[in-house]
């Protein structure tokens, strides 16, 4: 462009014919990139990071829509593990990320218990990201060994008033989300228990299995295989309404202590400030992909429920997670290992 055209259209919105008509031009203009961008998007591969290592139910859930969302977004979506201190690392890559669409976080719902139990963390898990879907509800399930005399809830709360705080429980590690389902339930039963933590689940179902601890609330894909098996037995879901993988396994709910629902459950973020055009874009081609039949069996078969949500839904629901599990921490007194 010339540089005597600015000048020319300055001159010409002066007047009082055009200058309205010339000052809605150029704001018409002035917002042309910004809409193009968003229409365009996406001109190269998008980056969803995951703050865990392969093979965990993060990682599994999250690169089948990765796949599909490669397809219909016509680029790929390139999955990036970034794991450490509880999922704070990779979050952290793109709480630093540029604003872009394309660099995307797929986490669970530990993100938003993490500023809760973290004392130094160095991004706001709310204000540094733009919720964009959720992907799944995954129940928790309450599994115990399968020469357990324990088959229902009230089998297991006359166990463990019998045993007089001798009943271990396990879980993935300190302040996960199983060992605060279990806190809840120690809670909502008035039992005692210990709380035993492990490096991940995989170790604890190997001690649960073993006999070294009793019972543990477990994130269905990774109990589900020794369920089916038969080597552990499956007592309740911890969610509202029973598991489509698991119809027959009622809910803690139904079993004699109302109003328990705790679930572990994952989502798609990106960094603040993401044009919404951009985010909503994301959620249509996920929410899609999570309708597909070949998805919802392969989420079926992992124990989750695929949700599918608008941002200003997930964003609502991240907010009321956030202080559910705000009040589980506080009367728990659970703190992550440092």
């Amino acid at each position: 462009m010339s540089p005597r055209f600015p000048r020319f259209l300055t001159r010409l919105s002066s007047l009082p014919r055009f200058g309205d008509a010339v000052a809605m031009a150029l704001a018409t203009v002035a917002a042309m990139p910004a809409a193009g961008h968003a229409q365009e998007y996406p001109q190269h591969p998008v980056r969803m990071v995951l703050p865990y290592p392969a093979g965990g139910p993060t990682d599994l859930l999250a690169r089948v829509v990765a796949v599909k969302m490669g397809e219909t977004l016509g680029q790929s979506v390139v999955v990036d593990n970034k794991p450490g201190a509880s999922g704070m690392i990779g979050a952290e890559n793109v709480a630093r990320a540029a604003p872009d669409g394309y660099t995307i976080l797929a986490n669970a719902s530990l993100h938003v218990i993490n500023p809760h139990i973290q004392p130094k963390m160095r991004f706001d898990a709310f204000k540094d990201f733009v919720p964009i879907t959720q992907l799944a509800d995954v129940p928790l399930v309450l599994v115990v060994g399968n020469d357990s005399p324990v088959r229902t809830v009230q089998d297991l709360i006359a166990y463990a008033k019998s045993k007089g705080g001798a009943l271990n429980f396990g879980s993935a590690g300190n302040a996960s989300a199983q060992h605060l389902a279990g806190e809840s339930f120690k809670f909502a039963a008035h039992v005692p228990m210990q709380h035993v933590p492990y490096k991940g689940s995989a170790p604890a179902l190997t001690d649960l299995m073993g006999g070294q601890i009793q019972l543990m609330f477990d994130s269905m894909p990774s109990a589900m295989p020794f369920i089916k098996s038969g080597k552990l037995r499956a007592v309740a879901v911890t969610t509202a309404r029973r598991a489509t993988a698991l119809p027959d396994v009622p809910t803690v709910a139904e079993s004699g202590l109302p109003g328990f629902n705790i679930s572990t459950w994952y989502g798609l973020w990106a960094p603040r400030g993401t044009p919404a055009p951009i985010v909503e874009k994301l959620a249509t081609h996920v929410a899609a992909a999570l309708k597909r039949p070949d998805v919802r069996q392969q989420y079926a078969d992992m124990g989750a429920e695929p949700v599918g949500s608008p941002p200003r839904e997930f964003a609502q629901y991240t907010a009321a997670e956030g202080r559910k599990w705000a009040e589980i921490v506080r009367r728990s007194g659970a703190k992550a290992d440092q």
